[in-house]
This record gives C-alpha cells, sequence and structure tokens, in this order.
C-alpha cells in the first residue's frame, strides 16, 4: 500500500536505515489499520503518503532516539503510534502498549499478532490508573503521542518511568509554551527538563521531542483522579 522506496529514502536524509523484512511489516501495518479503521475509528489519515510522513516517519524519529531502549510504555497507544512502529525499529525493546478503549486494544493486539511481533504486552487502563498499580516506576522509557497538553501529560506519565529512566513526549509546534507551563509540574512529579529536539515533517510540520529525566520518585500523591488531573493541571 506504501511506496517502500520512497518511505526509505525519506528515512535515508535523517540517516534511518530500515531492512527489507521492516519495510514489509510497515507495509502491511499500514494495510491493517486502514481496512481496521472502516469498522473501528483509529485515524483520520488513511492515504499512503500521509500514512509514511504522519505516522510512519513521525514515529521512526522518535524511535531512532537513543533513550529509545529496554522498557518501554507507550501511553495512550491509540493505533499504535508510535509504539508498534518503533518496535518494528526495534525489536529487543521490551513494549507495553497501554491504552484504555477496548477495542483499539484489540486492534493493538491484532496487529501486532499479524506482524509477528513478539515482546509486547498489552495494559488496557489509564495511565493514572496504572500508576497507582504494578506499573509504577516499572519503566526505563515512557512515550506518548497526541494525548493532551504537557502539564497534563507530566502527571500521567511521570510516575510510570523508573528513577534514572525518561519520559519522551511527542509534540508539534504547540511544545515550546507547553513546556514553559509545565515545568512546575515536571519537578513535583521528580522529573527534570532536558532538551528539546526539533524537526520538520517532509510537508513542513514542526515535531518536537521534549525529553525529560526521571530524577527522583513521584511523591505518592500523585497522579491524582482523571478528573483533577484534567480541571487543574499542576503548576
Amino acid at each position: 500500500m506504501i511506496d517502500k522506496n520512497r518511505l526509505a529514502e525519506k528515512c535515508s536524509t535523517w540517516n534511518i536505515a530500515l531492512t527489507g523484512t521492516q519495510l514489509d511489516q510497515l507495509d502491511q501495518y499500514a494495510e491493517l489499520l486502514v481496512s481496521y479503521n472502516q469498522k473501528v475509528n483509529l485515524t483520520a489519515i488513511t492515504d499512503p503518503e500521509g500514512i509514511e510522513d504522519k505516522h510512519f516517519l513521525d514515529s521512526l524519529l522518535f524511535a531512532c532516539q537513543p533513550e529509545v531502549a529496554g522498557k518501554m510504555v507507550d501511553v495512550g497507544a491509540g493505533a499504535g503510534f508510535p509504539g508498534i512502529v518503533t518496535k518494528i525499529y526495534k525489536p529487543h525493546l521490551d513494549l507495553t502498549l497501554m491504552e484504555p478503549t477496548g477495542k483499539r486494544v484489540d486492534f493493538l493486539r491484532y496487529a501486532c499478532e499479524t506482524l509477528g511481533l513478539t515482546g509486547v504486552s498489552f495494559a488496557k487502563e489509564r495511565a493514572e490508573e496504572a500508576a497507582r498499580k504494578s506499573w509504577r516506576e516499572q519503566f526505563d522509557l515512557v512515550s506518548a503521542r497526541a494525548v493532551a497538553a504537557l502539564p497534563v501529560l507530566a502527571e500521567y506519565c511521570l510516575p510510570l518511568a523508573k528513577v534514572g529512566g525518561h519520559f519522551l513526549a511527542m509534540k508539534g509546534a504547540s511544545a515550546a509554551e507547553e513546556l514553559e507551563a509545565a515545568q512546575g509540574a515536571i519537578r513535583k512529579l521528580g522529573g527534570k527538563y532536558r532538551e528539546t529536539r526539533a524537526f520538520h515533517l517532509p510537508g513542513g510540520d514542526a515535531r518536537s521531542l521534549v525529553l525529560v529525566e526521571k530524577i527522583s520518585q513521584t511523591p505518592t500523591v500523585y497522579p491524582r483522579n482523571g478528573g483533577k488531573i484534567a480541571k487543574a493541571p499542576l503548576k
């Protein structure tokens, strides 16, 4: 479905090398996504080049970061971006896909099984509830893409990261503004902002990766329940 040569060429400009098997898996993933999307709303982007740029390349630019290693949880995994694409690119990654919507979890399971991906766990959970259970401070890396504004997202994600681990948020053009609003929350949750890595997709869309290191344990009062997090973000 996708143009594998076109995708490989775009990736090469970022020094991202994909094997033939990985390109085949991404092509199959695109077909699964578009087919399944007819019965479950997964994405508004269904044209081949849109999937290549806004889903695959976007996720691969995340996946190639050096912090993406060890035990990772993708919060609000949705249709599998960046989680499944990252697993295709780094097969040895220990991946948990965390998604509260049952129909989307069903798709994630189906996609991983069809693509032959192993070493993937599925958590039908809200992040703020998962962080009060056995998942608390268990992950080397916590990722999130298009889930919430950064002050809210920090409270969802940082409690899941172990001390010495990282939270890597995928953001758009509003990253700097969101980061300014989130600095207090990041500190209260045991994090320390490290840097923002910015780039542009082929169509010109701005993307930013906001890197936060977990430097101390999250106080036990966090995360609060989802309603409080959304109505009164930490400052």
